[in-house]
């Protein structure tokens, strides 16, 4: 059975090595961490979001303070609600590196299928505290300064800040969309479809944040812009609650997400037809008759199935050729862990579609 990454196989995303094979208690759950040598090929799969979240949280804290001198300087409802945005999406970032940490740790006897979900929690923290936050305040200060009294302001500073926001944000969404567009490709997938569906939670808050980063700049702009043609500061404020129910769509969208994650979201139709071809794929397995698979964190799989193996074999031959075929998914990085049993007599069977 091979597990090595190939054109066709859907694990290409990954770009880890395998994990060093470790024989332990069938379903037993705690990994030997202290022996294991996957440390640098953990690493090496994190780094590439951590880079992606480490640099939307500087170009966002700058965005921010740069904003707020602005929205102080000119008065704007627009550039409040930006100011309100990236501060928003400053705090979303920390929430984001404290995923990537909390979900790193390894399994042990309290947590035996890993700390992977502490990544949902935190960007769900995030999504609703944070996010939810800027959303009111952007949709408070439009309210309020609806029927504001015009006042002479120059908005040159505010334009200069959210031109320079924009290249900065610009930058950091081009950064996640690259990486998005690497692991889509290798599932003849868009960015935005892989972004979407991805268990990488983090990857997904950067990407949304940033895209709705650019989006109200444009937004603030053009209500600035009116403002200062027309005369009539409700454009202003207008502007300032676009930016908010922006926000605040944006926080239904990724809570929703996490949420799925955290109650147990399977796989992809397309993952489910690989990982069930890689079983019956193997010489020894003649059937697969039940096959659980649940993302139980970041690019970490819980797998279950019940196979019948070839030929009438001895209870001690079945059950290490059982661990035999766990422990070759258990060196795979996408699998947290693979349980295997037998399936009961007169089992209906899985296939594989035609087109798979």
């Amino acid at each position: 059975m091979s597990l090595k990454p190939s054109v066709a196989n859907p694990q290409l995303h990954l770009t880890t090595k395998p994990k060093a094979s470790t024989s332990r208690g069938r379903g037993a759950g705690e990994l030997n961490s202290k022996n294991d040598d996957n440390t640098g090929a953990d690493d090496d799969k994190k780094s590439s979001s951590l880079t992606t979240v480490i640099i939307a949280v500087g170009a966002n804290l700058l965005i921010a303070v740069a904003k707020s001198v602005a929205a102080f300087m000119t008065g704007s409802a627009s550039m409040i609600a930006e100011a309100a945005h990236s501060w928003a999406d400053s705090g979303n970032g920390i929430f984001l590196l404290i995923a990537e940490k909390k979900s790193v740790k390894p399994a042990d006897k309290s947590h035996p299928l890993g700390y992977g979900k502490e990544s949902y929690v935190w960007s769900m923290i995030a999504a609703f505290g944070v996010f939810m936050a800027g959303s009111i305040v952007s949709i408070y200060t439009g309210i309020t300064e609806w029927n504001a009294a015009e006042t002479e302001t120059s908005y040159t500073i505010g334009f200069i800040v959210l031109a320079v926001a924009f290249v900065l944000e610009g930058f950091s969404l081009l950064q996640a969309y690259r990486q998005s567009k690497q692991h889509g490709e290798a599932l003849n997938m868009s960015a935005i479809d892989y972004v979407v569906d991805t268990s990488n939670p983090t990857l997904r808050g950067v990407f949304f944040e940033d895209s709705s980063a650019v989006l109200g700049l444009v937004i603030a702009a053009i209500a600035m812009g009116m403002h200062a043609y027309t005369g009539q500061p409700f454009w202003d404020a207008l502007g300032s609650i676009i930016v908010g129910i922006l926000l605040g769509a944006v926080a239904i969208f990724l809570i929703s997400r996490n949420r799925d994650f955290l109650v147990g979201h399977r796989v992809s139709d397309r993952m489910h037809c690989y990982i069930l071809g890689e079983l019956l794929d193997h010489p020894d397995i003649d059937s697969v008759s039940y096959l659980h698979l649940e993302w139980v964190g970041p690019k970490k799989i819980f797998m279950v199935a019940a196979v019948d193996f070839i030929g009438n074999q001895q209870e001690e031959n079945v059950a290490q050729k059982l661990e035999t075929v766990e422990n070759k998914f258990r060196a795979n990085p996408m699998f947290q862990e693979a349980i295997l049993t037998l399936s009961v007599p007169n089992a209906d069977i899985l296939c594989l579609p035609e087109n798979a």
